[in-house]
């Protein structure tokens, strides 16, 4: 991956886009170096959580880079839009976790990779925005469609018609993020969130993002249904055993072990 810093610390994978010249700007390769990190991810069963942020402090993603979509024709817009949902949506249904550690501005491209993780964190620095409309086009990584999913139809028509950004306390009030951080604190807040779900039963934790994210696209019948198949499927798994077994004896019980 030529524009990602991946590093590992235990069961916690942490990747740093890396375009700092560029604002960490999303082109094509960066595209693919994501498309990489998913398969990296997948690959490594040790991985239980994924910390997502940008290089330095100024960005964490300042959007696609408008350079390489300048002189796009019609087709060629279509083509760039799809390789960019295709890639997000592999993040966005990863089995695991990923955190999104915003560290900067997240605009455009860099505001929908967010949305396409499962949880969002930022330095109170942060600003967000989609300011798509400002320069002719839409969104076109899943911003219409996610943002109006997190804060709601009415604010994401605002964000999106305006082409306004927000700074990171308007984010939180809305919902967009989950919590606001000072910049030097903000990646120790992400490794410690990370670790604390890592702790848990991954089976268990892999199995309540999949309810929570196949649920939210059906009707609250079919939704609850999901959700009895697979509390059904942890009653087969070693850590149920343990986790249950360990309550009912009053200790502590021992490290998940994913099966």
């Amino acid at each position: 991956m030529t524009h990602i810093l991946f590093t590992k610390k235990g069961q916690i994978a942490i990747a740093l886009i890396d375009r700092p010249k560029a604002l960490n700007a999303l082109n094509s390769e960066v595209l693919e170096d994501l498309n990489t990190l998913v398969d990296t991810v997948l690959a490594d069963e040790e991985i239980r959580v994924l910390v997502l942020s940008g290089s330095g402090e100024k960005a964490f993603v300042a959007g696609a880079d408008i350079g390489e979509m300048s002189d796009l024709t019609k087709a060629e817009g279509e083509a760039f839009g799809k390789k960019g949902n295709d890639v997000f949506r592999r993040i966005e249904t990863l089995p695991i976790p990923v955190i999104a550690a915003v560290n900067g501005y997240a605009l455009g491209g860099g505001c929908e990779l967010s949305m396409a993780c499962d949880i969002r964190i930022c330095a109170d620095t942060a600003v967000f925005g989609q300011p798509e409309t400002g320069l002719g086009i839409t969104p076109g990584f899943g911003g219409t469609q996610r943002l109006s999913r997190l804060v709601g139809p009415g604010m994401a028509k605002q964000l999106i018609y305006s082409a306004k950004n927000i700074k990171a306390d308007e984010a939180l009030r809305i919902g967009l993020v989950n919590a606001v951080y000072p910049q030097d604190e903000l990646m120790p807040a992400a490794e410690k969130l990370a670790e604390t779900i890592a702790r848990n039963a991954p089976i268990a934790v892999r199995a309540c993002k999949r309810a929570i994210n196949e649920g939210l696209e059906l009707p609250m019948d079919e939704a609850v249904q999901i959700e009895e198949e697979l509390f059904g499927s942890c009653f087969e798994t070693a850590d149920q055993k343990e986790g249950m077994g360990a309550f009912l004896e009053k200790r502590r019980h021992e490290p998940y072990q994913n099966r």
